[in-house]
């Protein structure tokens, strides 16, 4: 028989195998008891938690005729064509590779056919942020009238990219990172299983490694055996997970508290040289911070955790003043950030050994007998900072307080801009804009911006919703800069568009973008233009920032308030 990974050879089988989840474990026995099982569950946490293990679980459990309190029994039929993944009465689909609208519509065919075999039909999509818009239309449409015997499971890592619509219609539980001890503790329940010996140490190093995973528990195991002599060594779960041992991040930290900046830097280097993994040292690092800082706070919950204390670690957690330590944890958590976005990561780490090396400002200032006099010029250089700062704002003040015309603004434009007032795609979405749109847009409008990356969210919080028709948006930003940005920036347009048709069933607009500034006149230009096309038999008159509309001609009035909702105003002359 092939040889098959210890992920799937120890894959759970019952709810009372899953680690670390017992709070939805018993959840979701005591819902198979009590006869109280939804129509559609969302699983969702980190890679390797045990949300498809618990679906698949969930449906032996259901459909087990021997199941006892809500676990299956794995020995009839029904559970072991479940396990084997020959029942076709439970269906597993990675929407993954399966994210098109018509495999959802294919499903929700199906769905409409009752269980051949099974007593309850039931669907596990994995992965299912990875839908389309219009495969989650059509996945919503089954979710809202769900058929009897049907049971959806989704599960996924990324819960915040599936539309509010869909999470709403489940039964929602969020699985959590395994804690290390758990991790350790399933994994000599394997080993002694398999007759392997160890060393307590080495299990503690993979399950660090694995950051909560238990399937990447596993897979280090099975590297961790395949690499050792017999024996899982601690050494040996060091050189598989790339991480540093105690004494290595000892003797590093002692040259950074002793500011030795050039025996920081020989480490490192070496350490680069032997193969180790950047991001793995600044992890390394900032756990061994961590831990220093447990050390001086509450020693008792490292002797809990059976942390192994060496003399180095001891004398570092007594020297190292807390305030120092602090930023030791700041400068690597800034670097691991920096680390993920570059692809010359030793330069990052040379720079945040140097830093830690380095004396910090505080303890300088305060063991410097010319103390007083440097925070003298500090205070001085700050104060006439802060002058400039209240000089600038005062006359920012005063040029948002004038109200210059159209010519004088033009004139403050540089000349050299690229941004062109999209003028007949705005006069194509007033043509065709309504008012429920407008309503329904501005119903969303928070939800769709949540939906959004921050920069995204950050650039509409600046923007305001002019117009809506059936196939466009017109949105206004205060600023040209940002204007400008969103109207060359494809995937933010995209993802508009994408994120709107979630919220919105059977809506997808292409949004257009102008700024605060220009819609005034777009606005009335349009009216203006729909007067002169006959298409209005009167002309508005412009008052201030908002077009008065003479109440003697109907036609104009009623086409204005459908255009523009509330932002219109109607006087009597």
């Amino acid at each position: 028989m092939a040889y098959q990974a210890l992920y799937r050879v120890w894959r759970s089988q019952r709810f009372d195998e899953i680690v670390g989840q017992q709070a939805i474990t018993q959840t979701l026995k005591n819902a198979i008891v009590q006869q109280q099982i939804s129509h559609a569950y969302l699983f969702t946490g980190p890679r390797g938690t045990g949300k498809t293990s618990a679906a698949k679980i969930f449906a032996k459990a259901i459909n087990c005729p021997h199941s006892v309190d809500g676990e299956p029994c794995n020995e009839c039929d029904m559970c072991l064509s479940i396990t084997k993944g020959s029942q076709e009465d439970v269906i597993e689909i990675d929407a993954a590779s399966n994210n098109g609208v018509e495999e959802i519509r294919f499903i929700r065919d199906r769905a409409n056919y009752a269980p051949t075999q099974a007593k309850y039909k039931v669907y596990i999509i994995d992965e299912v942020h990875m839908l389309s818009t219009g495969a989650f239309n059509a996945l919503l449409k089954t979710l809202e009238e769900p058929k009897k015997n049907v049971i959806f499971i989704l599960a996924t890592t990324e819960p915040h990219k599936i539309p509010a619509t869909i999470i709403s219609r489940t039964q929602r539980f969020d699985f959590k990172r395994i804690l290390p001890q758990d991790i350790v503790q399933h994994l000599e329940e394997i080993l002694q299983e398999m007759n392997l010996s160890y060393e307590e140490d080495a299990l503690a190093v993979i399950a660090r490694a694995a950051e909560g995973g238990m399937r990447d528990a596993l897979s280090i195991l099975d590297q961790a055996i395949a690499f050792s002599d017999g024996t899982i060594t601690t050494q040996d779960a060091f050189d598989v997970t790339g991480s540093l041992t105690s004494e290595l991040m000892d003797r590093l930290l002692l040259a950074c508290l002793t500011h030795d900046a050039t025996g920081a830097l020989e480490q490192l280097d070496g350490l680069l040289e032997s193969g180790k993994e950047a991001r793995r040292l600044i992890e390394n690092l900032l756990f061994y911070c961590r831990d220093v800082l447990v050390q001086q706070q509450a020693p008792a919950l490292l002797t809990k955790e059976n942390k192994r204390l060496t003399d180095d670690f001891l004398q570092l957690a007594q020297q190292l003043p807390t305030e120092r330590l602090y930023e030791w944890i700041t400068i690597l958590n800034t670097t691991q950030n920096d680390i993920r976005l570059t692809t010359s990561p030793t330069v990052y780490l040379e720079v945040a050994m140097v830093k830690l090396a380095a004396e910090g400002s505080t303890i300088t200032v305060q063991s410097s007998p010319q103390a007083p006099e440097v925070a003298g010029e500090l205070t001085q250089q700050v104060q006439s900072l802060q002058k400039e700062v209240n000089e600038l704002r005062q006359q920012l003040r005063q040029v948002n307080q004038q109200a210059p015309d159209r010519k004088s603004v033009n004139a403050v434009r540089p000349s050299h801009s690229k941004y062109r007032v999209p003028r007949e795609r705005v006069n194509q979405v007033l043509k065709a804009a309504t008012k429920q749109r407008m309503q329904q847009l501005q119903t969303v409008w928070e939800d769709v911006l949540d939906s959004m990356t921050p920069t995204q969210k950050a650039m509409l919080k600046a923007s305001e919703l002019k117009a809506a028709s059936e196939e466009g948006l017109v949105i206004a930003f205060d600023y040209e800069i940002i204007c400008q940005r969103a109207t060359t920036d494809q995937e933010f347009s995209l993802a508009l568009h994408n994120h709107i048709s979630r919220f919105v069933s059977d809506y997808a607009p292409s949004p257009v973008f102008i700024t605060k500034e220009d819609w005034p006149n777009l606005r009335k230009d349009f009216l203006a233009g729909n007067h002169e096309n006959d298409t209005l038999e009167e002309e508005p008159e412009a008052v201030g920032e908002v077009e008065l509309l003479s109440t003697q001609d109907d036609q104009l009035v009623a086409k204005a308030q459908e255009l523009f909702g509330e932002l219109t105003t109607i006087e009597k002359n």
